[in-house]
Order: structure tokens, then C-alpha cells, then sequence
């Protein structure tokens, strides 16, 4: 599952960081318990294998696992996690779910990229309620060349130091 099994006659004393990874994720799972912990289970790993292990974890949770994960890495705690804490210095500052927590205090924007000419683009925010009737942003998508368009939302990282103080470790 984790691409181990040619390393399968080497002593686990060679491995590296990212095989250790690898195996002491498939060992919290091997037994099929009904609930997970997982510390940090893609530090340490390239993309390719983090995306593996990732992808292990939503097939969990679609079977009804329960899997408990503590993380610095904001965007995984985003795409693994149904509901997130931010504990800092013992206390829970923030729980909800990622989605309910990156839409909280900020209003959200549309943000459109646009050719300006000479291969410069350019971009500009729009509030995201009632986009449909901002008169500015429909006139600049009718008016220009529009290269990107997406939501600008905050992220989990960005919540996190703005209730903490802290950049994450």
C-alpha cells in the first residue's frame, strides 16, 4: 500500500525518515481499528508519498473510521479533516469545521486576472455576496480578457496565526 515491499529485506534501521514514515503508518492501520491516531503522518514524506498515505486516510473516513490527526500542516488538516482544533498552549482557541472557518470574519472576494496588455495581467477584487449584481465586475468580464478567476478565502494557516500570534513551527 505504501511502496515498501521492495525494501521488505532491509532492517528498519536503514530505512530513511520517509520509509519509517511509511511503515509506522501502515502499522497504526494493519489490525483495522475503528479509531486512528495519527501524529504528523506526512512529515518527512515527498509529495508523492504523502499523497499516498493522504489518500489511504479518505478511504478510511469513507469507511467510517475514525482518525484523530495532529498536524502543522495546514493544508492537509484542510483536505483530511472534517472538523479542526486549534489548540495553543493547552487551550482549544478555535473548532469548527475548515470550510466554517476560513468563511468566518472576512468578507470573501473574487479575485479576476486579466490580460492588460504586453503580457502584464492584472488583478482585481470583488466582494463575493451578490456578485451577480456588482456592476464593476460584470463590466470587467465583459470588457477584458480574463486569464484566472477565483475565491479568495482565507486559509487555516492564516486563522491560526491570527488567533495565536504564532507562524506555525
Amino acid at each position: 500500500m505504501v511502496g515498501l515491499q521492495h525494501d521488505a529485506h532491509k532492517r528498519v534501521e536503514q530505512f530513511s525518515k520517509g520509509m519509517k514514515m511509511r511503515l509506522n503508518f501502515i502499522r497504526a492501520i494493519m489490525h483495522n481499528p475503528n479509531i486512528v491516531f495519527l501524529d504528523e503522518p506526512t512529515s518527512g514524506l515527498d509529495p508523492a508519498n504523502a499523497r499516498i498515505l493522504k489518500d489511504i486516510i479518505l478511504r478510511l473516513k469513507q469507511e467510517g473510521k475514525t482518525i484523530f490527526l495532529t498536524t502543522h500542516t495546514m493544508s492537509d488538516a484542510d483536505e483530511l479533516c472534517d472538523r479542526v482544533a486549534f489548540i495553543f498552549n493547552g487551550q482549544i482557541l478555535a473548532l469548527d469545521t475548515p470550510e466554517h472557518l476560513k468563511r468566518q470574519g472576512e468578507e470573501q472576494q473574487v479575485v479576476i486576472g486579466f490580460d492588460s496588455g504586453n503580457g502584464v495581467v492584472q488583478k482585481v477584487s470583488f466582494p463575493l455576496h451578490d456578485i451577480g449584481h456588482n456592476d464593476s465586475f460584470l463590466a470587467a468580464l465583459r470588457t477584458h480578457t480574463i486569464t484566472s478567476i477565483q475565491t479568495d478565502t482565507r486559509t487555516l494557516e492564516h486563522i491560526f496565526i491570527q488567533l495565536t500570534g504564532q507562524t506555525l513551527l
